[in-house]
């Protein structure tokens, strides 16, 4: 009980994020071909007590409460009849990744700091038909109520998470689980980061106004099933609130290599309150983004029999995405840098829109969008024992009814509201078969919109290989069919077409495993949001083809792994793709005084030189731009994971490599640096009474 107090004393002043936790995303691992950052294919701490290393560091505590006794399970795995239980994660792979685009293999990109806007680098197939909100960019930093763990523990489990990450990037965690009975068991996790900025702070003593994000989430969740097994309930509740602090990018000013495209990491914001700020508050509050999410989920089934079960998925959602810069008028204005530079004003003017008749004073912007959506999906399934293989079906009614209400001003005190309403119905079905070898499967899904839209999923999982293929036809999302703000206006409307063919093989050779992979996305009616970051829908079609490679060698402790992209693409005048990226790490696992594992290594990152899309505050979305390079930098983080009996830690050295043989700094997104070189570390308890 005084571990605790004492942990629960540096809890309360640091910050984190945990890896064997509930840790929030829309994503995971085995979402990105050829990652070796987890077991391929398996849920983050899943059932393996065992280090990647063949040196077979594993958790050998001889106690009647532990890992084993502890373990979860997947609504996925429920809803499917796959009879699979987990085991909290005691291995120290990944334990050092705690920033969150690290967690996606840096598959997604920020603007260069903790809390900031993420999209994904590479090409989405939406996840769902129906209409979405289409405010996305803060998701990752929720939890995602369809990958919640369910536990069943022996005794109370708890998991504390500590990391004091480089440069006031710091994030807190803390899991609780705990059986009431032996087939009911309650649980939450809560998660708290903030970060600091890193440019246009110069000269502020006070920590509000450094602060640059600031991030609460709260998860509670249970899982109940019948003494007869029969019925079985899973229930979770999600809240975040997300705030940032804009800053529209780094002003040009002091040049790191004597040219407009490299800067030193002091300058002023492009987006500001153009006040002086002092004290302990602004003058004027300065431009700020903030997203409001409440979720509630229930999952329901009933046995009737192995062959005919009757279940239901409820959801309801509440979401508000929010903008508010008081200073319009000084940051849409023209702004002289230096005698020979003259920036553009940050934001468009609409003073000649004809649509819009009340412009009023311009003093002020105000985006308030509130998106509601209440989705049922009620359905009958089954399995079938058939020899040595089976059989799965599933047949369902999905029902959703929703609405986004969004108020914006044309005026300092002239508010103008629009809505959407909609009540949207689909059918569905999905078939798998499970081969013989206990290895194989294959599965098929359709689901068809009423009026409109379907999805066609299909694919073949072997020890071997793996191959699918999924077409859909799906709305746009809330965002881009219509926006009205004082500064942005458009409208768009029909159907866009996704075709996505995929495959990879899994080759292994001793201490050797190759993934060659490679997929191909045909895109059609697809919307962009152009170089004035105003959505646009394209009347064509065009292809993206992608090969990959993930490579793991692994001798003794000795551990190379990581994993290659190239990209091509028919047209680049709508959707930007770095053409090589690059993962790489170098491990080696050592033990000292027989108690105390440790990893060393390196992780290698490389994205090459690309256009990548600008991030416009207003709409909360990425768009086009022509002006900028970004990366084409290799970034160094050091790590060393350590575990001394269930207690992991790290150590780590970001941006390790910061002015060695390449310039002191280098974009990750237009006008935003990335994070210069920090210390880091982190501590993962687990307790088990």
């Amino acid at each position: 009980m005084n571990q605790r107090f004492l942990f629960l004393l540096l809890f309360s002043i640091a910050a984190l994020s945990g890896r064997a936790q509930q840790f929030p995303g829309t994503t995971q691992p085995g979402q990105f071909p050829g990652g070796f950052g987890n077991q391929q294919g398996r849920p983050t701490g899943s059932g393996n007590s065992q280090s990647s290393s063949s040196g077979g560091i594993d958790d050998s505590t001889k106690v009647i409460y532990g890992p084993k006794s502890t373990r979860y399970i997947l609504e996925d795995d429920v809803l499917n009849n796959r009879q699979k239980q987990y085991l909290v994660d005691t291995t120290m792979d990944d334990v050092h990744r705690y920033l969150y685009v690290h967690r996606t293999q840096n598959q997604y990109q920020d603007l260069g700091n903790l809390g900031t806007p993420m999209r994904p680098v590479f090409v989405q197939v939406p996840d769902q038909l129906g209409s979405q909100t289409g405010y996305s960019v803060f998701s990752e930093y929720a939890y995602n109520p369809m990958n919640v763990k369910y536990f069943n523990t022996r005794s109370p489990f708890t998991d504390m998470y500590v990391a004091l990450g480089g440069r006031n990037q710091n994030i807190l965690r803390f899991d609780f689980a705990q059986n009431i009975t032996p087939r009911w068991n309650v649980g939450f996790a809560l998660q708290r980061f903030t970060s600091n900025r890193q440019f246009g702070a110069q000269g502020q003593t006070s920590q509000l106004n450094r602060q640059l994000a600031e991030n609460w989430g709260f998860l509670g969740h249970t899982n109940y099933q019948s003494k007869n097994n029969k019925y079985t309930l899973l229930m979770n509740f999600i809240n975040m609130n997300h705030s940032l602090g804009e800053q529209g990018g780094l002003i040009p000013g002091q040049f790191l290599d004597g040219s407009i495209n490299r800067f030193a990491y002091t300058g002023d914001a492009r987006l500001s309150s153009g006040v002086v700020q002092t004290g302990f508050a602004p003058a004027v509050p300065g431009p700020r983004g903030n997203e409001i999410r409440n979720n509630w989920h229930v999952y329901q089934q009933y046995v009737l029999d192995k062959g005919f079960q009757i279940y239901d998925r409820l959801e309801y959602q509440r979401q508000k995405n929010s903008y508010r810069d008081d200073t319009l008028r000084f940051n849409q204005e023209p702004r002289q840098v230096t005698d020979n530079l003259v920036l553009p004003g940050f934001y468009p003017s609409r003073r000649n829109d004809p649509n819009l008749t009340t412009l009023g004073d311009t003093s002020r912007i105000l985006v308030d969008a509130r998106f509601r959506v209440l989705d049922n999906q009620f359905g009958v399934k089954g399995i079938y024992q058939l020899g040595k293989s089976a059989f799965n079906y599933r047949a369902y009614l999905r029902n959703r009814l929703l609405g986004q209400y969004t108020l914006y001003n044309t005026g300092r005190a002239v508010e103008n509201e629009y809505e959407t309403r909609r009540l949207e119905t689909f059918v569905g079905g999905w078939l798998g078969y499970y081969f013989p070898d206990s290895l194989s499967r294959l599965t098929a899904e359709l689901e068809y919109q009423l009026g409109g839209g379907f999805r066609l999923k299909g694919q073949l999982e072997s020890k071997w290989f793996t191959a699918g293929y999924t077409a859909m036809l799906v709305q746009p999302t809330l965002l881009q069919e219509r926006f009205e703000s004082i500064v942005f206006n458009w409208r768009n409307s029909g159907l866009r077409g996704f075709n996505h063919a995929y495959g990879r093989l899994n080759l292994r050779y001793k201490g050797i495993r190759l993934e060659p992979g490679l997929d191909y996305h045909l895109l059609s009616n697809y919307i962009y949001f152009d170089t004035n970051a105003v959505a646009r829908q394209d009347n064509g079609s065009f292809s993206v083809l992608r090969t990959g490679l993930g490579y793991q060698y692994q001798r003794g402790r000795f551990l190379l792994a990581g994993q290659a992209y190239y990209t091509l693409q028919s047209r680049d005048d709508v959707l930007r793709t770095p053409p090589f990226f690059w993962n790489g790490r170098f491990q080696y696992e050592l033990i000292y005084a027989k108690v105390l594992y440790i990893q060393v290594g390196v992780d290698l990152h490389y994205k090459s030189p690309y256009f990548a899309d600008a991030y416009m505050p207003v709409t909360q979305q990425f768009h086009l731009q022509n002006r900028q390079r970004v990366e084409g930098y290799v970034l160094a983080d050091l790590y060393a994971n350590l575990r001394v009996n269930r207690t992991r830690l790290f150590v780590k050295l970001t941006h390790a490599n910061q002015g060695v043989l390449q310039g002191p700094g280098y974009f990750v997104a237009p006008d935003f640096l990335q994070m210069r070189r920090g210390f880091a570390f982190g501590v993962d308890w687990y307790l088990f009474d």
